[in-house]
């Protein structure tokens, strides 16, 4: 009776032994076939918001129609050792995707980068108001950037950064920007410190939107201030009025000559902060710019600008300009 009882016992085992071996082979099966979505021919986005467990991760992604079932995902990833190995973010699941190939994904951690764009000479308070009006990113806007402390450029982040990590990206990437190009300054500049540096520097990103000619409006500004001459630049007065924001029509008479911390046709040397946030090139441009004579320097009618080195040949070509704007006037 013993050894039947043993026998039976073996023979349990065995089947048992053998359905589990099935189960498994069902289940790798299935963690390896083409996704529900093999027949859609279409890609499917998920996001995954950071501190999602395993559980939570395979119903949104049984949810989502990208697996064909969470409990086969969810323990194949246990077995695997890979449970903790998933990503937050939002991922791009190809169609045909098996169980497999989305784990692969989420593991990877390469998920979907937006951009966004800050263009050169935009005042902080603009950036600002740029970042609240994007719609991926998230939270309010809690930091209050100083003028001229923010790097232009375009910035990529994941769905769900908040507004105040890409104002603190922005502020890194300018001080990681700026202090080399401090340390290997032209000689004899008429300033003294970065944030100077970085004051002219603005006021030449907003003189031009031409590249050509950064370098060549900061050689004219550098040689105002080292022989004592005003910038008379227009960019300072509109901010002296109402902080950078445009006036949508021309500066008047009163303003121009309207004594404001910033209208460098009233005050000496530099404004007491920068007038927006330069680019790259405004900085290079300020710090070594290229060895001229040029003093002056005004609009040609074309979007750029004609230079000079004595007022003389500076005022005819104030007065061509005059002629261009009467023109445009009576068409």
């Amino acid at each position: 009776m013993g050894r039947l009882v043993g026998v039976f016992c073996m023979i349990v085992a065995v089947l048992g032994a053998v359905s589990g071996a099935g189960l498994f082979a069902w289940g790798n099966s299935e963690f390896n076939a083409d996704g529900p979505r093999a027949r859609a021919g279409e890609e499917t986005l998920v996001v995954l918001p950071r501190g999602t467990g395993l559980k939570t991760i395979a119903a949104r992604l049984d949810a989502a129609g990208v697996i064909s079932n969470a409990r086969i995902f969810e323990i194949a990833l246990r077995l695997s050792g890979d449970s903790a190995r998933l990503k937050a973010g939002e991922f791009s699941i190809p169609a045909m995707s098996s169980m497999a190939d989305v784990a692969k994904i989420l593991k990877s951690g390469k998920s979907i980068l937006h951009p966004i764009t800050i263009a050169e000479g935009l005042t902080s308070a603009q950036i600002v108001r740029l970042l609240a009006a994007n719609p991926v990113l998230t939270g309010d806007v809690t930091i209050s950037p100083a003028e001229g402390t923010l790097l232009p450029e375009t910035y990529l982040f994941q769905r769900g950064t908040s507004r105040d990590e890409i104002l603190t990206r922005m502020a890194e990437a300018m001080t990681k920007t700026l202090v080399p190009l401090w340390e290997d300054r032209a000689d004899e500049l008429p300033f003294d410190t970065m944030e100077d540096a970085v004051t002219l520097a603005s006021i030449v990103e907003k003189e031009t939107a031409l590249a050509v000619e950064r370098p060549r409006i900061a050689a004219v500004f550098v040689n105002r201030l080292n022989k004592g001459i005003r910038l008379q630049s227009d960019p300072t007065i509109i901010y002296g009025i109402n902080g950078g924001e445009p006036l949508g029509r021309g500066i008047r008479l009163s303003e121009l000559r309207g004594k404001t911390p910033y209208n460098t046709y009233v005050i000496n040397g530099l404004p007491p902060t920068p007038i927006g946030n330069p680019g790259l090139a405004a900085l290079e441009a300020v710090l070594n710019p290229p060895s001229s004579n040029e003093l002056f320097f005004v609009a040609d009618g074309s979007g750029g600008h004609v230079f000079a080195s004595t007022n003389q040949q500076h005022q005819r070509n104030v007065v061509k300009w005059r002629r261009v704007e009467r023109e445009r006037g009576s068409q």
